[in-house]
């Protein structure tokens, strides 16, 4: 099994936990973290991570 795991929340943003290394379209590297939490509703301030604003204005809820 992997070493990254990524959960999709209810409502909510994509949580990434494992060694992983992210890169915007250019191939600027965003600072490296064991955790992350990307925005999947597209109304947070801080893209491409959630700040939460998706809070009571989101909803989705896929299952696999």
């Amino acid at each position: 099994m992997s070493d990254v795991m990524i959960k999709v929340n209810d409502n909510g943003p994509l949580r990434i936990t494992g060694k992983v290394e992210m890169v915007d379209s250019l191939g600027n590297r965003f600072e490296t973290k064991e955790s992350f939490i990307l925005c999947r509703c597209g109304l947070s301030n801080q893209k491409p991570f959630c700040d939460l604003t998706h809070k009571g204005k989101f909803e989705s809820a896929p299952r696999a």
